[in-house]
């Protein structure tokens, strides 16, 4: 018997269809690295997953890109130049399309979106009876959150464009989120077809000079699809990772590498997917709509304090007799031998017996110039970080000023595959908010896609937006505080509905 539920919400008229019935799975992948590039690291692929029952159909697809749209090589018609054709070639209403990106920097193929297309079709023709099964797994060993919180009450951020602040300085750091979300497919004979798995971290632990690289999740895709075999197909999933960065990544006494993070999480979706046990008879739900977010309306306020704290510091820097060729090794001699640095034992002596004191004043007058050198430092790391916000700062002014309107529409989905629920978000959500949605969800089986039918750039949180620092998150952002409650209400609204 087949059960049909056609649910009417309260926004924008949209019918969320849910449907019981025997499930078709249908699963491939097509590489889509630029291979014009001059380093290869390993490849990019668009994955897709096409699910049926009876009359709904749902398509996932993930890239090994960095957005859809705003940033990076794909532009902003991508989004609807695929969903069209799939409605031409293969009757999918684009509201069944969705399409999530790992947010890793490689460099895909301009022709990326007729390759996505490609791999929907190649799905398409595998459409058999599947069985599904839901889990979840933990990794806690590949993730830190990159915001750091000062003793001074402000935040920065770990970026490989700035430095590090003082130890001295920094009182605690943020939540992650260790969880994986897992959806398992397998052929109705138990051979195994899919894994989709959602996960939050910035996959950006192989910087550009290593090359073309899907990062972690393209390392940890390729050891589920090696332990499945089968030709089974792992689609990552990118959580609520904005804020969430691999660890040791702003590490400098060895090579960034993404492969043994790739394989640890790897290794822990496998060890939850052995224990997942499949049916044949799963709910099929899918749903969009669109809510009008606040724009950001403080960003005169902002730049005018950053500005003014870019004159103070500036101000503030003192004057040395010291370079840097002369300030790093007066600094050891003066970490080696605090007491005595300019001389050994013996001269100071000699100079005491002969009522002299030509070292200790000169030691006097070098410890007030490392004093200052080092302050300069610290001012100089301040202004990198401030400047570097600063201008992502006016980059959105700019782009706020240029729309001409108080709020920015953006495409929401939920999807249901039996016991899965998901709702996504197309921007670079920050951690803390994922895990409130994920606490307060209505069913035990619920997780959080950014990065996913668009991109809005960082969407942090209400706290973080106030912050008095300068970290990416809270700067690189084109949302009001407010945006925060509606977006956790209207996602427990849409995974209620499912």
């Amino acid at each position: 018997m087949v059960l049909l539920l056609p649910v009417l919400m309260a926004w924008s008229g949209l019918a969320v269809r849910v449907q019981a019935a025997t499930l078709q799975a249908g699963a491939a992948r097509v590489e889509i690295t630029d291979r014009t590039t001059p380093v290869m690291n390993d490849p990019l692929y668009a994955k897709a997953l096409v699910l049926k029952s009876e009359n709904t159909t749902v398509v996932l697809i993930t890239l090994d890109v960095v957005s859809i749209g705003e940033i990076g090589r794909i532009g902003n018609g991508f989004l609807a130049t695929v969903r069209g054709e799939l409605r031409k070639e293969l009757g999918i209403a684009p509201e069944c399309v969705v399409i999530n990106t790992s947010h890793c920097h490689g460099i895909p193929r301009p022709d990326t979106a007729a390759l996505t297309v490609q791999a929907v079709k190649e799905a398409w023709k595998k459409l058999a009876p599947a069985r599904v099964a839901t889990g979840r797994g933990s990794e806690q060993r590949i993730s830190e959150n990159r915001r750091i919180k000062m003793k001074d009450g402000s935040e920065v951020d770990m970026r490989r464009a700035y430095p590090l602040p003082r130890d001295e300085d920094v009182k605690a750091v943020g939540p992650i989120d260790p969880e994986i979300g897992i959806l398992r497919v397998d052929h109705a004979d138990g051979r195994p077809l899919a894994v989709v798995y959602n996960f939050a971290c910035h996959p950006i632990m192989n910087p550009p000079s290593t090359g073309n690289s899907a990062d972690y999740p393209g390392f940890a895709s390729k050891v589920i699809e090696d332990d499945l075999g089968n030709g089974a197909v792992a689609l990552f999933i990118q959580g609520c990772g904005g804020d969430i960065n691999p660890v040791g990544y702003k590490g400098v006494a060895y090579p960034p590498q993404a492969e043994p993070l790739g394989t640890m999480l790897g290794l822990s979706v496998m060890k939850s997917v052995r224990e997942m046990k499949t049916n044949a008879d799963a709910a099929l739900g899918v749903t969009r709509t669109t809510i009008a977010l606040p724009r950001a309306a403080d960003f005169e306020r902002r730049i005018a304090a950053n500005e003014a704290e870019q004159v103070k510091l500036t101000k503030s820097l003192r004057g040395t007799n010291l370079n840097f060729k002369s300030f790093l090794p007066l600094l050891m001699q003066h970490r080696l031998s605090p007491e005595q640095p300019a001389a050994h034992a013996q001269q100071y002596l000699h100079q005491g017996a002969n009522g002299r004191e030509d070292y200790t004043r000169l030691d006097a007058d070098n410890r007030t110039s490392i004093e200052a050198y080092l302050y300069n430092i610290e001012v100089m790391e301040k202004l990198t970080r401030l400047n570097a916000n600063l201008s992502l700062l006016k980059k959105h002014q700019a782009q706020t000023v240029a729309a001409g309107n108080t709020t920015l529409d953006v495409e929401m989905a939920a999807v249901r595959v039996g016991d899965f629920r998901m709702v996504t978000f197309p921007g670079e959500v920050t951690v803390e908010v994922g895990l409130n949605i994920k606490k307060a969800a209505p069913h035990p089986h619920c997780f959080v896609a950014g990065y996913t039918n668009g991109y809005i750039y960082y969407t942090p949180t209400a706290a973080q937006r106030g912050n008095t620092g300068y970290a990416q998150e809270d700067c690189d952002t084109l949302v009001a505080p407010e945006w925060q409650a509606l977006f956790e209400k209207r996602a427990l609204e849409m995974l209620k509905g499912l």
